[in-house]
């Protein structure tokens, strides 16, 4: 969940915002119905308001939608802008917007639910003819020289003031994604397209490629990276390239196992699959460098993946097992206690004398109890 700090290091980010003004400005005629999709404070749905859109649907999760409000307020548009506190994907309000805003990035457009939730506003908000802003993001991937981000990653693991072994953790964060800024003289090869994600008829949120590179020059590889262009509307977008201006997305950087010295002409192939489980990305890029004096032989290949990179709980993974028989905790017992209680007639200090009655070891004062109530009330009340 954002801070007041991260909102305001994107309304700083002039790359980002300037384009989706430009978009906006070219996009929005009087009496058009918008929908903004992840408003934060309100900017641009504010924005559309003064360019003559007769409604704003401004959709957010997060509280920041109160402030949104007050901003709203400050700047006269208050009656023209709804705030809707959820998800778009639970709202259930009747919309049709002729125009449908987002920016739900995150380093890249492969983020949690941001393709889900586009593709499910197109089909239940967009009016017919409709106009979605972005329409378009091109993913492009090319193999990096990068000693200092690769060297801040493993040194704390290959030498450590106590002369541990720590192997096994530097084994780990090379499996991990990384944000990186890098500049175009760091690339190796030149930039391959991976995907076109676009947003007027896309469906599936997995994105998976094979890409094949040959070496621009001598050097040595530490990896990949991605990044992407976006494309607003007609002329209008931006790029996080290598060397671009600063900005908040930055560059994904897939570190190899190991550091692998390259020369020109030497062909490169990575599998990379990106695969939307629950409300992450699963990321694998399986690498394989061919041999620069024995063509066909394969000098070096890893095959990597945030799993590998995942520390992970042996008793959580018990918990997943198909054979598994769960029993529930005493906090979700206490959580589906509350849930009982919520029935449109019970005030929070009801349940929670309730609660404090049901469970005395937990709760000596029905106070404490109302916390876990009005934690659970905030999660899931209409």
């Amino acid at each position: 969940m954002y801070d007041l700090g991260h909102y305001g290091s994107m309304l700083a980010d002039r790359v980002r915002m300037e384009p989706y003004e430009r978009a906006l400005r070219q996009t929005v005629r009087p009496g058009m119905v918008v929908l903004e999709i992840g408003t934060g404070p309100g900017i641009l749905a504010i924005l559309a308001c003064r360019l003559g859109a007769k409604r704003v649907y401004a959709v957010e999760p997060n509280p920041v939608i109160h402030l949104a409000r007050q901003i709203a307020a400050a700047n006269h548009c208050a009656d023209k802008i709804e705030f809707i506190e959820d998800v778009s994907t639970r709202v259930t309000s009747p919309i049709q917007a002729d125009l449908i805003v987002s920016d739900l990035r995150g380093m890249l457009p492969l983020l949690q639910d941001h393709i889900p939730s586009i593709a499910d506003a197109r089909h239940r908000f967009l009016a017919p003819g409709g106009t979605l802003i972005g329409r378009k993001d091109r993913l492009w991937v090319a193999v990096v020289e990068a000693p200092e981000p690769y060297a801040g990653l493993v040194n704390p693991w290959e030498h450590n003031l106590l002369d541990e072994d720590l192997s096994v953790a530097r084994r780990m964060i090379v499996n991990e994604v990384h944000r990186v800024r890098l500049t175009p003289d760091q690339l190796m090869t030149s930039p391959l397209l991976w995907a076109t994600l676009d947003y007027t008829r896309i469906e599936d949120p997995d994105v998976q490629g094979k890409l094949s590179w040959t070496a621009n020059r001598d050097g040595t590889g530490h990896g990949i990276v991605i990044w992407f262009d976006a494309d607003l509307v007609e002329g209008v977008g931006f790029s996080t390239c290598p060397g671009s201006p600063e900005k908040v997305y930055g560059l994904m950087f897939l570190p190899w196992e190991e550091p692998v010295p390259l020369v020109a002409g030497q062909m490169v192939t990575v599998d990379l699959h990106a695969k939307l489980i629950e409300k992450d990305y699963f990321w694998r890029w399986d690498t394989r460098i061919e041999s620069a004096s024995r063509p066909g032989e394969i000098a070096a290949k890893f095959d990597q993946s945030v799993l590998k990179g995942a520390v992970l709980s042996p008793s959580q993974l018990r918990k997943s097992a198909s054979n598994y028989v769960p029993q529930l905790s005493e906090e979700s017992l206490i959580r589906r206690r509350v849930l009982e209680l919520i029935d449109g007639k019970a005030s929070l200090e009801v349940i929670a004398r309730r609660l404090t009655a049901d469970f005395p070891k937990r709760f000596t004062r029905w106070e404490h109890a109302l916390l876990m109530a009005a934690a659970v009330s905030r999660d899931n009340s209409g």
